[in-house]
């Protein structure tokens, strides 16, 4: 109730603040913009670049002059468990029936996996793309293109499966990771449909996979785009997670908890539906710690995760020390809790994607681009960065592709100024843009909003609107019911709003602009959108070698979406995560471990590798 007070009252001033600049604005002929400037208070996140120069703040490291940068974390030490928290049930536990499934990269993994020695003051992998100059072999030793259509994977020798029946801890080989392939799309070993779950995935350009020895796959694709291949490959979804193909041979699925059977360093010992997941040690696990190459790991001994749905529970829960980490926490929150346990740690992240709303670019007013650059001109990114955001976010309108993804997409400042002119706050100009479309007086619409975003955004936003004659009323809906009414049966008519939008991606760049929800004739194309010129950007990208013309055609699927108007721009929020003082190896990667709500995707990679310092823990009496 208490932050719900403060931004009300937030917003209230920033309305203020808008017609007074509303009033200003009127008594001035011509299009007055204002540019969005840096905040000299936000603290910049690490960023991403695939080449030599990088941007890195967000974190704060101690390098070792006389060792290695990991040396100023402490010895590592063997035995306790961490506590970590999930906000929905874990229904799932086969990679055939759902990607990205809840704790599962705890027993199975990935044949490719990030860099532990690393140091993060380079990349400490804060989103979801992994560019792959800081991706290393996990399940595979190593892999290469022996020509533009033909990657392949050397298996990691001496690698074993849980000794759990029916695989009793024998050798994982080529023919495993080719068994969980051919599975997942139907090409042969015995299966004949794929699995529905990667059916509108870039896997339909794979043309076949053969292992000619017991360490050796072969992949052949249909497209020479290496980027192409390798995000596909080795990306963090639950469809590179490698299940036992024992396992399936003998139940057919892995429905059931208790036929989840991996090479990780954990295993699955219990769950209970609706509350927790029990994880123990694998003591015969195969992985050794990159650090410190002499240690077996997993340094700790259980992993508890705990189902806590709403976020207040989890924050008492940290607060009290009763879970180790916890993240996506918003600026609000992070300052309290910063207030009353000093001795947590706090790390910056950016969410997944920015806020936009959403248009039926089809049906009117929304189908004249004038009124799609009016509101956007009705909004004030700037000062919505320094109040709404307290100065903590980057104040600029998102695009496609996040700024956080540094070296792809189209950054604010490579804009021309006349596009940034219509991302300007100017609502004298919006009213002159309504007026030339046909609604001198504005006009009365809606939105549909998914409940379990920032309700109190939306509030700012129809305060804006308001200034121009946009009358906005809100409709809440909770995030399945929004899903269908939205996305499946398209049942809106005027906009919409997801708890994150289609701008500030940042996760694998050929899979931002492929043709799921912008391209004509999709049917994910809820926005109604009608635009050759985007739709032969991806096609192109699929063609080229060159990874420099894929930036290029990235580049340009961002510039076309921003001039079209089809989504109104905000801004990409960040959010923390706080972790507890004992919590040993941790540098920020939090998303890794508990994906950000929708469940952990890195969690045996990392939790093997994290230990916990008993004396520290002692010390905050617990």
């Amino acid at each position: 109730m208490k932050k719900g007070i403060i931004w009300i009252a937030l917003t209230c001033l920033i309305v203020m603040s808008v017609i007074l600049a509303s009033c200003s604005s009127s008594t001035t002929s011509g299009s007055t913009t204002t540019t969005p400037t840096s905040s000299t208070t936000a603290p910049a996140l690490t960023t991403v670049s695939t080449g030599t120069s990088v941007t890195t703040t967000g974190i704060t490291t101690t390098t070792s002059t006389t060792g290695h940068w990991w040396d100023s974390l402490g010895t590592p030490q063997y035995g306790g468990g961490i506590v970590l928290r999930i906000n929905s049930d874990i229904v799932n536990f086969d990679p055939y029936l759902k990607g990205g499934m809840s704790a599962s990269s705890a027993w199975y993994e990935r044949v490719h996996g990030d860099d532990w020695i690393l140091d993060p003051a380079i990349f400490n992998y804060p989103i979801t793309f992994r560019p792959s100059d800081y991706v290393k072999g996990l399940l595979a030793e190593s892999w290469e293109f022996t020509d533009p259509l033909t990657y392949v994977e050397h298996i990691r020798k001496g690698v074993t499966w849980q000794n759990i029946p029916p695989a009793n801890g024998r050798e994982l080989t080529a023919y495993d990771i080719a068994a969980h392939y051919n599975r997942l799309f139907g090409l042969g070993g015995g299966y004949t449909t794929g699995s529905s779950y990667v059916t509108q995935t870039p896997y339909a350009n794979l043309v076949s996979l053969t292992t000619p020895d017991k360490y050796t796959v072969i992949f052949k694709w249909k497209n020479v785009c290496p980027e192409f291949i390798t995000e596909t490959l080795q990306a963090g979804g639950g469809d590179q997670l490698i299940e036992c193909p024992d396992a399936v041979k003998q139940w057919g699925d892995l429905s059931d908890w208790h036929h989840a059977i991996g090479t990780g360093p954990f295993i699955l010992a219990d769950i209970v539906s609706g509350s927790s997941a029990s994880l123990i040690r694998n003591p015969t696990y195969w992985g050794f710690d990159e650090r410190y190459p002499q240690n077996r790991l997993p340094y700790i001994d259980t992993i508890k995760i705990l189902i806590i749905p709403t976020d207040a529970t989890a924050e008492a829960a940290l607060r009290s020390g009763k879970i180790d980490v916890m993240d996506t926490i918003p600026f609000s929150d992070s300052q309290s809790i910063s207030k009353t346990n000093p001795e947590l740690l706090k790390f910056i992240l950016p969410y997944t994607a920015a806020n936009t709303i959403e248009m039926r670019c089809d049906l009117a007013p929304f189908k004249d681009i004038k009124v799609r650059q009016a509101l956007q001109m009705a909004i004030d990114i700037p000062t919505m960065a320094a109040t709404y955001y307290g100065g903590y976010v980057k104040p600029y309108p998102a695009t496609l592709t996040s700024y956080y993804e540094s070296g792809w997409g189209f950054p604010y400042e490579q804009w021309p100024q006349s596009l940034k002119d219509e991302y300007a706050f100017n609502p004298a100009t919006a009213k002159q843009l309504l007026a030339a479309a046909g609604y001198p007086n504005g006009f009365n619409t809606n939105i549909v909003v998914n409940s379990s975003g920032d309700k109190d955004l939306w509030l700012l936003v129809q305060s804006y609107f308001s200034v121009i004659g946009v009358n906005m009323s809100i409709r809440l809906m909770d995030a399945a019911s929004w899903s269908t009414y939205v996305r499946t049966n398209i049942s809106y008519d005027a906009m919409s709003a997801n708890s994150t939008g289609n701008f500030g991606l940042t996760y694998e760049p050929l899979r931002q602009m492929s043709p799921i929800q912008s391209t004509t004739s999709t049917t994910l194309n809820y926005r109604g959108i009608t635009d050759t010129v985007y739709d032969a950007i991806y096609p192109k990208a699929l063609l080229t070698t060159s990874i420099a013309e894929v930036k290029q055609l990235l580049k340009d699927a961002n510039q076309r979406l921003l001039q079209q108007h089809y989504e109104i721009s905000m801004i990409q929020p960040v959010n923390y995560t706080i972790c507890q003082p004992w919590l040993k190896g941790f540098n920020n990667q939090a998303k890794a471990i508990t994906g950000s709500g929708s469940g952990p995707s890195y969690l045996g990679f990392y939790c093997g590798r994290y230990w916990i310092d008993q004396n520290t823990k002692k010390s905050f009496g617990h």
